[in-house]
């Protein structure tokens, strides 16, 4: 987006805005003075609406029933590579239905030894600024 502004003499100038995200931080953490949450902006923003929309599962959201990756479902699936691509097919469909600002989405999926963990690191960038982002998720059984 671009503004265009003209002085006395008639000279034109342009000035280009970066449109900005802005999102909650869902971990409610307060400004030290202000005593009021702390927004998170453009990259931060996309990266904390991806990351909420890898953690939710089917149902959690009212009237979008369909609306999540549902990980948590997969985990007590049998660890083997139909369940690993099982993971990659359910991210990659909810980012590209949900989430316009990302392009060029990389899934890399891995089980730990112990073989009751998935690791989780996506690799994308945002279309407006073509920043590289990575985000790493683990997802844990505790039985």
């Amino acid at each position: 987006m671009a503004t265009y502004k003209s002085d006395k003499s008639g000279q034109v100038s342009i000035t280009s805005v970066k449109s900005r995200y802005s999102d909650l931080n869902l971990q409610m953490i307060p400004h030290p003075l202000k005593k009021d949450i702390i927004p998170l902006k453009d990259d931060a923003a996309v990266k904390n609406a991806v990351r909420n929309l890898l953690l939710t599962n089917f149902f959690e959201r009212p009237f979008n029933p369909t609306m999540g990756a549902n990980l948590r479902g997969l985990l007590f699936e049998p660890n083997d590579a139909i369940t690993r691509l099982a993971i990659e097919d359910g991210i990659r469909n909810v980012l590209e239905q949900y989430e316009p600002r990302i392009e060029n989405i990389n899934i890399i999926v891995k089980t730990t030894p112990n073989e009751n963990e998935y690791r989780i690191v996506l690799v994308f960038s945002i279309k407006e600024n073509d920043s590289v982002q990575d985000l790493e998720i683990n997802l844990r059984r505790l039985r």
